[in-house]
């Protein structure tokens, strides 16, 4: 559970430096938020689909 949590908190900071008004490299980052959503969703069905996720933590 705590990889999806994790996964989803750095989802949510990627999308708001994406509209940020700032984001000068805004296509790269357009790029990287499409490798992100795989990621998330592929996490997110993981955590659905088992129920068993593999730890951020060594040694578990």
């Amino acid at each position: 559970m705590n990889k999806t949590l994790i996964t989803s908190v750095i989802f949510a900071m990627l999308i708001l430096l994406i509209v940020s008004p700032l984001a000068a490299l805004a296509s790269l980052m357009i790029v990287l938020l499409v490798s992100a959503t795989f990621w998330f969703i592929k996490n997110l069905l993981q955590t659905i689909i088992s129920g068993n996720v593999q730890s951020t933590e060594e040694g578990e």
